[in-house]
């Protein structure tokens, strides 16, 4: 669910099918910059009502994905 979610909120801000975003995608090859990344962030916490800090480097959707759900416990 929570790469579904992510999966999402890129598609649509990358104007694309979310089915097209696979966890192995970096960011920067789907040309996601560092201030997109803290908008992504942002809409993620909004979504999921939880609060999510980068407190390590996270390079691909499903580091993310990962990251997020250990953080949601």
């Amino acid at each position: 669910m929570i790469f579904e979610t992510i999966a999402k909120l890129l598609a649509d801000r990358l104007d694309c099918d979310p089915a097209s975003i696979k966890a192995e995608d970096t960011f920067h090859d789907l040309g996601i910059d560092s201030l997109d990344t803290v908008d992504l962030l942002m809409s993620l916490e909004d979504e999921l009502g939880i609060s999510v800090e980068l407190d390590e480097k996270v390079e691909t959707v499903g580091e993310l994905a990962a990251l997020v759900e250990k953080k949601k416990g």
